[in-house]
């Protein structure tokens, strides 16, 4: 599952040797990163190479869960434990006995049930409702997210307790704007799948289509870029794509009115600028490396690589 994630940038190959190290344990992991970077993709591949590989992986979207039914769909219900309650239902975590659960979304659980599962996590027993009893279940969690969980927390929509109980092993996926060395390797392999998959003859990009698909912000991340593949290899299936042939939202980019750095007419050392600001931002934040990465607008694996190529502690 791991060959799925397509990448050789430095921060995805290092957030990929975090990963394969992580799945051999039994940690709970709490998967961060925008819509699109591959947060399921990256559980997925997590479970397969875990020692519950062969067990149950069951998957639950938290954002997609009627708060009403949230409670029953993730620890079951009783017969006529609530009106409409006909049959009793297994819940996710009991179903999932032995295997792994993977929660999309974690952030959208609904606060009252958040205790609930908090305490599933440090006893490991759920109460299905309407039950009296409680029940012994063996689950590994891998919980995901694109919200920025301490916002939440200041807010009181997330509560402190479970985000350390699930933010044991952390794992932050970048986004693609912040691995664009990758683009082409995915837009390879992305057309060559779906011309495997459509039984069409294969695409290829010219030079200027490549430049404009290299320099675009992909704010859909790997999931739009799939999807523009998707559409081209069928579209123009067997043909040269030209860079008036892709979608209006790439071509039609427009660049920012103002450079955010006006160039010294002299020049700078780009590496001396890269350092002085990774250093001001630990300053400001205390060596808080997390802050620092999102002031920065990096992320944190990508934070943690360059502080090494330069040697800064």
């Amino acid at each position: 599952m791991f060959e799925k994630l397509i990448g050789q940038s430095p921060n995805f190959e290092a957030l990929l040797r975090s990963a394969r190290m992580i799945a051999a344990t039994d940690v709970t992991v709490l998967v961060v990163g925008e819509t699109g970077t591959g947060k399921e993709v990256l559980a997925h591949a997590l479970k397969e190479h875990s020692p519950r590989a062969n067990k149950p992986f069951i998957t639950l979207n938290c954002a997609a869960l009627p708060e009403a039914l949230a409670e029953s769909e993730l620890f079951g219900h009783r017969k006529g434990s609530f009106t409409g309650a006909v049959n009793g239902q297994t819940g996710r975590l009991q179903a999932a006995d032995g295997g792994t659960v993977f929660l999309d979304e974690v952030d959208s659980l609904p606060m009252a049930l958040q205790a609930k599962f908090l305490r599933f996590l440090e006893t490991g027993e759920i109460q299905p409702v309407g039950e009296t009893h409680t029940l012994n279940v063996d689950v590994r969690i891998i919980a995901a997210t694109n919200a920025n969980l301490q916002e939440k927390i200041a807010r009181g929509e997330f509560r402190k307790d479970l985000y350390y109980r699930l933010n044991v092993v952390p794992i932050e996926i970048p986004p693609l704007r912040e691995r664009m060395g990758d683009i082409q390797l995915l837009l390879q392999h992305f057309m060559t799948q779906f011309a495997e998959e459509h039984k069409l003859p294969e695409a290829s990009f010219s030079k200027a289509a490549l430049s404009r698909l290299a320099t675009y912000s992909w704010p859909g991340n790997v999931r739009e870029l799939r999807n523009v593949c998707e559409r081209l290899s069928i579209l123009l299936a067997g043909r040269t794509i030209d860079e008036g042939n892709l979608p209006l939202e790439i071509v039609n980019r427009v660049p920012s009115q103002k450079p955010v750095f006006d160039l010294p007419e002299l020049g700078i050392d780009l590496e001396k600028v890269e350092m002085d600001l990774i250093r001001q931002a630990l300053a400001r934040t205390n060596g808080n490396r997390s802050r620092s990465a999102r002031l920065l607008g990096i992320s944190r694996d990508t934070l943690l690589y360059r502080m090494q190529k330069y040697g800064i502690s």
